[in-house]
């Protein structure tokens, strides 16, 4: 986790935004010592927003399996995490 003050967005923004595509990981801006801001890189955002997205469709299948409702085969299963995946950008 990389931490830096607020100032360093305004003053060093392109040693910010290196910093978060060199890392694919969040950039914590604090401001008065305090936590504030999280500036990201986009590719990394979006793969994270996938993540998300797949996790929740998991959940959904756990409930409805925890439930009773059908769920789907393996193979189905692999192949709509493929799809997900493939579609997230790559990480470097």
């Amino acid at each position: 986790m990389q931490i830096k003050p607020s100032a360093a967005i305004r003053q060093k923004y392109n040693e910010v935004s290196a910093l978060c595509k060199k890392t694919k990981e969040p950039v914590y801006l604090t401001k008065n010592g305090e936590g504030d801001l999280v500036v990201m890189d986009i590719a990394a955002y979006q793969r994270r927003e996938k993540m998300l997205e797949l996790r929740e469709a998991l959940v959904r299948i756990e409930e409805d399996r925890l439930d009773g409702r059908a769920g789907c085969t393996p193979e189905d299963l692999n192949n709509y995490l493929d799809t997900i995946l493939n579609e997230a950008p790559a990480n470097g």
